[in-house]
């Protein structure tokens, strides 16, 4: 069998940039058993409510959710156990540092297979109040109505 090339997305967290602004982003790798690795290639996650958190040194992804493989017997692991990820020393310094500041979430935006290995992409973030929600929604709404405007000005219609 051929190594896979490129990237090929599993899941992804579309409600984390609406409730966060995203300060800055990460790649790590997970540490998974093989039953975890058989249901993603299926497709089987969910980061909805998924988080990381940073524990002596180590960075671990709570709550999210791999579907049990179907195939699998007694090996098969648990739906939302926590999970390690594997970053580089430095990076964690960093993310300790920042998390430390204080308001800031580590939120996984997007899990994927890249060259094989599954990775995720973590998110330093900061949690959005409602009106900054509401306001967010009236700029692209404004953006929106002014390249259709744009547009109908340049096929000569008003």
């Amino acid at each position: 069998m051929a190594k896979e090339q490129g990237r090929k997305v599993i899941a992804s967290n579309r409600k984390a940039r609406h409730d966060y602004t995203i300060l800055d982003t990460y790649e790590a790798g997970v540490a998974l058993v093989g039953t975890e690795v058989k249901s993603l290639r299926l497709g089987r996650a969910s980061l909805v409510d998924a988080f990381a958190t940073v524990d002596d040194g180590e960075v671990w992804l709570r709550s999210l959710h791999i579907a049990e493989y179907e195939l699998g017997t007694w090996t098969n692991h648990a739906p939302r156990r926590n999970r390690k990820l594997l970053l580089h020393r430095a990076e964690i310094e960093k993310l300790i540092g920042k998390t430390r500041e204080g308001g800031l979430s580590l939120v996984p935006l997007s899990m994927y297979f890249k060259d094989g290995k599954v990775k995720v992409e973590l998110a330093l973030a900061k949690g959005k109040k409602s009106y900054d929600k509401r306001q967010t929604l009236a700029k692209r709404d404004a953006d929106r109505e002014i390249t259709r405007a744009a547009g109908r000005a340049a096929k000569g219609r008003h």
